[in-house]
């Protein structure tokens, strides 16, 4: 299945649970949908709308983590091969064989790894397959795979523009001819499926014809031709002290995490944190700059339209080690993303991103509890004693800041609003074409876990034990004591992710079923914590001389930790600031990445736990 959904005329959707047909684009913040068995006509926001129910047996590409380095390096080199194809709306037989003969493979494989590419749109898709018999599944010999793709390039993709039927019937003449077994022709159906709309109009209608119904706008950027084309991300300290939500006492200063689409400086997402820089915040950044933002400003109270989403083309980074990260780096390939980072000596590589965040710092300087750029700029502002805003209000202030008044506000370089730029990108003007509105992502949940530190764990009896702490439903049942199927003898591992923010639940990732279950505390008492109190209690039993792998001594030693700090806050911002954050971390949407298993109680635990790290190490493998 692929991983996202585009929403042009003639996409089949679903909107409160009925099926419905995307008729127009109205602009960029509506749609026009009809629904396809009263005929009925509606004009609704894009974000509304979600993909059509997969069709039995549509599966999705094999877990990121779980691929081996070897595997995932093959991968990497086929997607190279086959990339100068998928972009060739013109490719040719006589393209493919010359791919085939540079590459060492042949004919029929590069048809196979384009084909697999493109049912998924994920790179992920082509890696090795380890050989063995599917239940019921046959493979296509290589001799008939070429004659299908052969005859569908020069019959299907003509301008005649056969009847599928008349296809599958020349294939089976063709193999006939040539003596071989004809596929079924529901197999040369399945290859058809696979080919995109641009495509057939190209071969079919002509260039000019496919370029007006789908070209991007041109703009004026050489780095950004459309929206989302080119997207910059990167963070700073702010210059604000926030305080708590209790005693509304100052905690210290957060770290803000933008990204910006270049070609319009519309902001796409972003995160604030009490944490230093790492692979979280900025796993949450990039997973906000491609989700719809509707619901999210809507749980917030937030007035205002942010018609931004999408996968974007290219992300500039910055060289720091939170962009750098294997999990970034592989989430970004898997999902067609180009992950670049800044050239070291180039610090203009970055430029628009790192003006925005100046503009926002000075915008910041206006509110109470700044503390200006530099001592000289502050003198004798007390910042500590004039800070109002907690955590939470100062996301709320970004936001709207960033959607009432950025957006609105003419850009010097752009000569309009980065609302009106994305508006002209998005539905063209009168001398150029327009993107259409960006493709959804088909499962969003999916897409955050991708974003989230991981790991790998056996599972026992009493189900899977991460930093002494006992996690269990009834899904991992099939899974108890697996062995690994490679034949090694020893205990299969399976994926784990967790948010280090609270961690009262994991995400089990099932390779049957392939797509991740919630995991609850084994001991539903326990309360929410973050991996910071984890850590930190442990520490704790360590100094006292207990046990720091006794899985109730851990929340027994958290509990004094809690009432410690409760009373350390009403004397020092540093106690405040772990209050804090706990209470952000118990204030995490517990929105649901996977399903919800009956948690089952169960009598014993392993001693299997990681090592120790510190609060604010990156908690990424």
């Amino acid at each position: 299945m692929k991983v996202s959904f585009e929403l042009k005329p003639g996409t089949d959707v679903r909107y409160q649970g009925r099926a419905f047909v995307v008729h127009q684009l109205l602009d960029y913040n509506r749609v026009l949908v009809k629904d396809s068995e009263s005929g009925e006509l509606r004009s609704v926001s894009p974000s509304v709308l979600s993909p059509p129910e997969p069709e039995a047996g549509s599966g999705s590409s094999v877990e990121l983590e779980l691929i081996s380095d070897e595997d995932w390096n093959v991968a990497q080199e086929r997607m190279a091969v086959i990339r100068p194809l998928l972009e060739n709306d013109w490719r040719s037989v006589v393209d493919v064989q010359q791919a085939a003969k540079e590459a060492g493979v042949n004919q029929a494989t590069i048809y196979r790894w384009i084909q697999r590419y493109e049912v998924t749109g994920r790179a992920s898709s082509l890696v090795p397959v380890r050989r063995g018999p599917k239940p019921g599944g046959v493979r296509i010999p290589d001799e008939v795979e070429e004659v299908i793709q052969a005859t569908i390039e020069e019959r299907y993709l003509s301008k005649q523009r056969p009847k599928i039927q008349v296809v599958c019937q020349e294939v089976i003449r063709r193999c006939k001819t040539a003596g071989l077994k004809p596929p079924h022709p529901n197999t040369v159906r399945n290859r058809i499926r696979t080919i995109t709309d641009r495509r057939k109009m190209e071969r079919r209608l002509g260039r000019r014809t496919a370029r007006e119904r789908y070209e991007p706008t041109q703009g004026q950027f050489p780095d950004a031709q459309w929206p989302l084309h080119t997207v910059q991300i990167d963070h700073t300290p702010v210059d604000l002290i926030i305080v708590d939500d209790d005693e509304r006492k100052p905690i210290g200063r957060p770290s803000l995490t933008l990204a910006m689409d270049v070609f319009s400086r519309m902001v796409t997402g972003f995160s604030v944190s009490l944490e230093a820089p790492g692979s979280l915040p900025v796993g949450l950044a990039l997973a906000h700059s491609i989700l719809p933002k509707d619901g999210w400003m809507l749980e917030r109270g937030i007035d205002g339209e942010w018609p931004v989403w999408g996968l974007p083309g290219t992300v500039h980074a910055d060289n720091a080690k939170e962009f750098r990260g294997d999990m970034l780096k592989r989430a970004c390939s898997d999902y067609g993303i180009d992950l670049h980072w800044r050239p070291v000596a180039h610090p203009n590589f970055g430029g628009h991103v790192e003006r925005l965040l100046g503009t926002f710092n000075a915008e910041i300087h206006n509110l109470p509890g700044t503390t200006f750029s530099n001592i000289e700029e502050r003198m004798n502002y007390d910042s500590s004693g004039m800070a109002a805003f907690t955590l939470s209000e100062f996301e709320v202030w970004i936001a709207t800041y960033i959607t009432q008044i950025y957006h609105q506000t003419v850009h010097s370089a752009l000569g309009v609003s980065p609302l009106k730029k994305w508006e002209e990108g998005i539905l063209g003007t009168d001398h150029q074409v327009g993107r259409g509105l960006p493709a959804r992502v088909r499962d969003e949940e999916r897409l955050k876990i991708d974003f989230l530190p991981w790991e790998e764990r056996t599972v026992q009896r009493h189900g899977v034990v991460l930093d002494h702490v006992a996690y269990y439903a009834d899904v991992l049942r099939p899974w108890v004591h697996a062995t690994d199927p490679n034949g090694s003898g020893k205990k299969r591992k399976f994926l784990i992710r967790r948010d280090p923010r609270d961690i009262s639940v994991v995400y089990f990732f099932d390779p049957q079923h392939e797509r991740y279950f919630d995991l609850p505390y084994r001991n539903t008492s326990h309360p929410k914590i973050s991996l910071w109190e984890l850590r930190e209690a442990q520490r704790r039993l360590r100094q006292e001389g207990r046990d720091a792998q006794d899985e109730d001594a851990i929340f027994e030693a958290h509990e004094r930790l809690r009432k410690i700090e409760d009373e350390a806050s009403r004397q020092t911002a540093r106690a405040r600031r772990q209050a804090q954050r706990r209470k952000n971390n118990k204030q995490v949407a517990r929105t649901s990445y996977g399903s919800h298993p009956e948690a089952s109680p169960l009598d014993s635990h392993d001693d299997d736990g990681w090592g120790d790290i510190d609060p604010y190490d990156d908690v990424e493998v």
